[in-house]
């Protein structure tokens, strides 16, 4: 088995800009990937079958997105390979990181080397956005600045910066937060360049605060720490997290988090590692 990385992401901050005719909502975000992974064993197949060996709890094998990627690249590419599947889930689920997005997009990077389909990633990109608004920029492989439902990208180039990620102890709904009546949908759109990263906001997050105590309280501590440069929730939540310059500032807060806290520290990177 060849074992290929999934990195996490955060949104910077997440402005709900207005909504299409469909439903879906208009938004405006910066991705910033992390340096904290999720890790995906593949063994390729001569016979077609897709199998995924490490279900997750309380997911169905054909709802899971890993398998979901294998098989409609498999169809779109019409290729007679297959492959076996072992998932090591390390970033939270439900947690705004982005992590069954960043799966099914290296799923998708993974298999079309694997399977040698040579498929441009542009080509990627578009197959990915059926599986969800999230899963484009990671295969898109940079920072990003997202409009449109979370697809149209612009390339960041990012400061090196550290994180400390607070995990509350609740799975938040993204669907319930987008369909709630208290979400506001009308954040003045910005424009690139120029705009400050600093200046936005998370429009999600009142909504998940309201709902969900332990992340109102999550974000409070850590807007009671000294040299963080942002401070928000991650995407529909649950994480919160804050930025720091250094390594040292980020651990040293870490050190501080209450006991009945979960957190860890994760570096910003660059790009993403199976970028070519």
């Amino acid at each position: 088995m060849q074992t290929f990385p999934a990195p996490a992401k955060l949104n910077l901050f997440l402005h709900v800009v207005g909504r299409r005719p469909d439903g879906y909502h208009l938004l405006q975000t910066v991705f910033r990937l992390l340096d904290f992974y999720d890790e995906i064993d593949l063994d390729v197949r001569d016979d077609g079958l897709i199998r995924l060996l490490t279900p997750l709890k309380n997911v169905p094998v054909e709802q899971d997105l890993c398998v979901r990627a294998a098989k409609l690249l498999q169809n779109e590419s019409g290729t007679q390979l297959g492959v076996d599947i072992a998932m090591h889930k390390h970033i939270p689920m439900g947690g705004g990181l982005g992590g069954g997005s960043s799966d099914a997009a290296t799923m998708l990077m993974a298999l079309n080397e694997l399977w040698r389909l040579n498929w441009e990633h542009s080509r990627l990109q578009a197959l990915g956005l059926k599986l969800g608004a999230d899963v484009p920029v990671f295969i898109f492989g940079e920072n990003a600045f997202a409009e449109g439902v979370g697809e149209q990208l612009t390339a960041l180039s990012l400061p090196q910066a550290w994180y400390l990620v607070i995990v509350p102890p609740v799975n938040v709904s993204t669907a319930e937060i987008f369909s709630n009546k208290e979400l506001t949908r009308n954040t003045i759109p910005i424009t690139i360049p120029p705009f400050s990263i600093w200046d936005g906001h998370n429009d999600l997050e009142p909504v998940v605060c309201g709902l969900y105590p332990e992340v109102s309280r999550s974000l409070e501590w850590l807007k009671s720490l000294e040299n963080t440069k942002i401070t928000a929730m991650s995407g529909s939540g649950a994480c919160v997290f804050s930025e720091f310059a250094t390594e040292s500032q980020a651990n040293a807060a870490l050190a501080r988090l209450p006991a009945d806290m979960r957190g860890f520290v994760a570096r910003g990177l660059d790009g993403h590692p199976l970028k070519p």
